[in-house]
């Protein structure tokens, strides 16, 4: 018999981050009962102090968060990427994707769009409050799972259970749904991290992102709204402190420099972090009545910008499965259900970690005859508009074997 307080559902996320609420909202959108279970209350992670950070969120992404109706609550403050310019340093060889020379649906779109992640989560917050099929907890936290053969339990730190038939792993790379189903991970660490920060510039950005390979790492200027561009800038790990340390001043002349100044006069509107880059894969994606998701089940470089990119295909995956078992009365947890997710999502997830690690290791270093089969490499992509229509789908996550939700089509 339930205690007084005990919850009985379909599915229950555990992690309440960008991947594992959207998998929520996919889910309740569905007519899927779903509990999110989140360690932070929504007011602490609206604060601008919680997280600094932004996303480039791909076409395909942006389908998914339409698809479980949190899109219209962040499209405001989304900035489209309309075109996308890659350059060696600042070689004259370069490749250059215009978003009008290729048509998705029969129409031109942007290649994606770049967030503020306290946009992105307040979205997320809202659209949860709408849907009465979405229990959002939080704050709270899980402190056991129980996975057996007719279900899981999940066991919270104030007592309270909560039972279903799925438990979704979407609680990050330290993932406690993860290492208790005692899955493996494969790791790996870059000698570079990852500075971050947001600027505002006087002249218009044009919806250009624009990324320039440096010996010591990939140099990133994403277009947000308002005259504002994010920075992801990959650096050696023994020299970020010395650029953290720089007056803002001097900050801004670095970042003038290394961009071009095309953005003209700039100025930081945000603090700066440094976050350290590594890989992780998990050797599955699955167990017994567990499904991972996001970074639970990898982490990657963020050299092609596909990190949450590649989270929401597993949203996608992993919701479309569920709620054709649960529309035909089957078990949502079941082996043939999760099988089903492990075969679509992993392959893919697999194959572009190699290509990011391949791409960091081919960029990273200023060997001169390596450098120059870089540049025409890039040269001949350029030239060859089915090779280039082919990348530029890539970057618009919409190659390969697509969910519903990505193809616009309902759950």
């Amino acid at each position: 018999m339930a205690e007084s307080g005990d919850i009985a559902t379909e599915v229950v996320v555990l992690g309440g981050g960008l991947a594992g609420l959207t998998m929520a909202a996919a889910l309740a959108t569905a007519g899927v009962p779903v509990v999110c279970i989140d360690q932070d209350s929504p007011e602490r992670q609206g604060g601008d102090g919680f997280d600094i950070r932004t996303t480039a969120l791909s076409y395909a992404s942006m389908k998914v968060l339409e698809g479980a109706g949190v899109w219209r609550h962040m499209e405001a403050h989304a900035g489209p990427m309309l075109d996308i310019r890659i350059a060696d340093q600042f070689s004259p060889l370069f490749v250059h994707y215009d978003h009008t020379e290729l048509a998705v649906d029969g129409q031109t779109r942007p290649f994606g769009w770049i967030l503020d992640n306290k946009d992105i989560r307040h979205a997320l917050f809202t659209r949860a409050a709408e849907l009465p099929g979405l229990v959002h907890l939080a704050p709270a936290k899980a402190v056991g799972v129980e996975r057996g053969r007719s279900g899981a339990t999940v066991t919270l730190e104030d007592g309270r259970k909560v039972r279903a038939k799925l438990v979704v792993g979407a609680d990050g790379r330290r993932s406690m749904a993860r290492e208790g189903a005692g899955i493996k991970v494969r790791r790996w660490a870059y000698d570079q991290s990852a500075i971050i920060c947001t600027i505002r510039h006087s002249e218009p950005n044009n919806g250009v992102a624009v990324e320039h390979f440096f010996p010591n790492g990939p140099f990133a200027v994403l277009p947000m709204t308002g005259n504002r561009c994010s920075i992801v800038w990959s650096e050696k790990t023994a020299l970020v402190k010395t650029y953290l340390d720089l007056s803002d001043a001097e900050f801004v002349e670095e970042l003038t420099r290394r961009s071009g100044g095309y953005l003209g006069d700039i100025e930081l509107v945000s603090r700066r972090e440094a976050w350290p880059l590594s890989v992780l894969l998990a050797e599955r994606f699955i167990a017994d009545r567990l499904a991972l998701v996001g970074e639970s089940a990898h982490a990657i470089h963020p050299i092609a910008g596909q990190g949450l990119n590649l989270g929401m295909r597993d949203v996608a995956a992993l919701a479309e499965v569920v709620v054709d078992a649960h529309r035909l009365g089957l078990d949502v947890g079941g082996p043939e259900v999760l099988a089903r997710f492990q075969r679509w999502r992993r392959f893919d997830t697999v194959l572009l970690a190699a290509v990011c690690d391949g791409l960091v290791h081919l960029f990273s270093n200023n060997i001169p005859p390596i450098r120059l089969a870089r540049d025409l490499g890039m040269a001949v992509v350029n030239r060859l508009p089915p090779v280039k229509r082919f990348f530029m789908r890539h970057a618009m996550g919409v190659v390969g074997d697509l969910p519903r939700m990505i193809r616009g089509l309902p759950l």
